[in-house]
């Protein structure tokens, strides 16, 4: 599995007058088509530094990024990005939020407006089309985010702590909303998170990383069937690679308790 999203030798330096800031060294990692891989590590370990760099916000100050053979020197087109703040528009519709990505991409209007509505309707937001950001609860507008993410139909999708501000019954929601739609489509997904048992439910392989400077430690291949559900969370073959997890944050100083 491999060729469509490869990273390689990528650094990341932050100029500083007072000293320059090392945030990603030497980060080698090669992503299949429609494999969804999490990164996983500490707060400062550089895991939304290299989602921007993937997105092409970020400039990499060596190595390179490769997006279906082709060298990445901006944002590619064929991408579609949510981030931890769902980011809509209060004085937009949800709607009007969702079609952004069509304004964006100069899509057509009229195909892109039935498209985002299925997308809707499919995240359980049907009727609220016209509704305003500020009138739904945190968990519907991270839904209506993913939608506009996923107009245009990208082949790849880069989340970036997406569930992290939710509820935790929410987020178990939207982890089964996000698989049901990955195995519906089959995206390449680049999922960055804090939770080690949310990395473990959605994802095909963990990253795992140290910080100062980021750096990948073990890349971790996730072999339970699919599709997943929330009771699974509970069985021994689960808890294994979470202790696996747990154990390697404990060796590289994360997790000192454990």
């Amino acid at each position: 599995m491999t060729g469509y999203l490869q990273i390689a030798g990528l650094t990341k330096v932050y100029p500083s007058p007072r000293g320059d800031l090392l945030a990603l060294e030497a980060i080698d990692l090669d992503i299949g088509l429609s494999e969804f891989v999490s990164v996983l590590g500490p707060s400062g370990c550089g895991k939304s530094t290299l989602l921007k760099c993937i997105a092409g916000l970020e400039a990499a100050t060596r190595g390179q990024i490769t997006l279906g053979g082709a060298v990445l020197d901006g944002p590619p087109l064929d991408l579609g990005v949510v981030f931890q703040r769902d980011i809509l528009l209060d004085w937009r519709t949800i709607l009007d939020n969702v079609m952004i990505t069509a304004e964006f991409k100069r899509l057509d209007r009229a195909t892109s407006r039935r498209d985002a509505r299925r997308l809707l309707a499919l995240f359980g937001l049907d009727g609220f089309e016209h509704r305003h950001p500020w009138e739904l609860s945190g968990g519907m507008r991270q839904r209506a985010a993913i939608c506009r993410a996923l107009l245009g139909d990208p082949k790849l999708l880069l989340m970036d702590e997406p569930f992290g501000a939710l509820d935790a019954m929410t987020r178990d929601e939207l982890n089964l909303e996000l698989q049901r739609i990955w195995l519906d489509q089959r995206k390449t997904v680049f999922f960055v998170t804090h939770s080690i048992a949310e990395a473990v439910f959605l994802s095909d392989r963990v990253v795992v990383m140290s910080r100062n400077p980021g750096r990948v430690v073990e890349i971790l291949p996730i072999d339970l069937p699919r599709p997943r559900a929330l009771a699974l969370r509970a069985a021994p073959e689960f808890n294994r690679y979470v202790t696996r997890l747990q154990g390697l944050f404990a060796r590289i100083g994360v997790l000192k308790g454990e």
